[in-house]
């Protein structure tokens, strides 16, 4: 289909189709991309060479690409990695596709710990009494490890254990890990049952960004979230969606250290509900996003006064 046409051609041919689906910025910005990852283009270098030729093997990769993309497949499922937190990963369709306000969930905890971790430079004759008061964290839900592996790579000192119900999953965790060259240890664990938890220890910071969208919200969503990240990570039942809230403060309470602090994402809509799971044994602060959206709580094992 594109083995004759020039640069500024298929260009141009991805940029109309794609404007089908997406407006003119995100279409453009998903051309760029698959561009540059499949022919080695920007979109720079097809404007100084707009009548350049593509090879014919390059043209029918970018062609099946974009089959893909009009059928709604996000771009990052199609090329096969996704940034977060200035990290290039691996995605595929066993993961969510990381989220700019899970980067500001991340940003939250690096904030408040790198002080309290000692990352200032210590001494080769302290290091072993520093790893011994290393303060340990938790990514329950952990997915493309995104989370797990940014805090890791932020907070190098710390102990960090991802834990996720789903074994695809963990194998594109580690293997960012691996890539990333951060030490996070994985675990495959299904978190909802309490039984599960009693081979973990207990850790100084709890993060997750855990399944928080009712069944009933799922035709509100775009095509291609619907369609293809996994359900089993986006969706809770309506009868009890906030069940995975309940399970993290009930988690809280046997496994958080003292002066720990739990950090969870949650619905926009619901800031206050879930918050309620929390207020009996904790001190909580709702967070805004950069959208001024309530996304974040950070709560506080320190009991509140009275």
């Amino acid at each position: 289909m594109f083995a004759l046409m020039t640069n500024k051609d298929i260009y141009r041919n991805y940029l109309q189709q794609l404007q089908q689906l997406y407006n003119p910025n995100e279409a453009a910005t998903i051309t760029d991309w698959a561009f540059e990852k499949i022919a080695g283009l920007k979109r720079a270098d097809i404007i100084k060479n707009p009548s350049d030729f593509i090879k014919a093997e390059t043209s029918r990769q970018l062609n099946e690409c974009l089959i893909e993309l009009l059928e709604h497949k996000p771009v990052q499922y199609v090329l096969g990695e996704a940034w977060f937190y200035k990290m290039k990963l691996k995605v595929n369709e066993q993961v969510l596709i990381p989220r700019p306000e899970t980067e500001e969930l991340v940003q939250l905890v690096t904030d408040e710990w790198k002080n309290r971790n000692g990352e200032q430079e210590i001494s080769q004759a302290n290091q072993l009494m520093e790893n011994a008061d290393r303060l340990s964290a938790i990514d329950i839900g952990t997915g493309s490890g995104c989370i797990a592996i940014a805090v890791k790579k932020n907070l190098p000192n710390i102990t960090m254990l991802a834990i996720d119900i789903s074994a695809g999953a963990l194998s594109i965790a580690k293997e960012n890990a691996i890539i990333q060259q951060a030490a996070v240890e994985f675990k495959q664990i299904n978190f909802l049952d309490e039984t599960s938890w009693e081979v973990l220890p207990a850790f100084d910071i709890i993060i997750s960004n855990p399944p928080y969208i009712p069944i009933n919200e799922k035709e509100k969503l775009d095509k291609n979230v619907s369609g293809f990240e996994p359900h089993t990570a986006l969706f809770v039942p309506d009868t009890n969606p906030f069940i995975f809230y309940e399970k993290i403060a009930a988690f809280g309470e046997k496994y958080l250290a003292s002066n720990g602090k739990i950090y969870v994402e949650i619905h926009e809509d619901f800031a206050k509900e879930t918050s309620q799971f929390f207020y009996k044994k904790y001190s909580v602060q709702i967070r805004k996003d950069i959208f001024g959206k309530e996304r974040m709580l950070i709560i506080t094992s320190a009991l509140k006064d009275g």
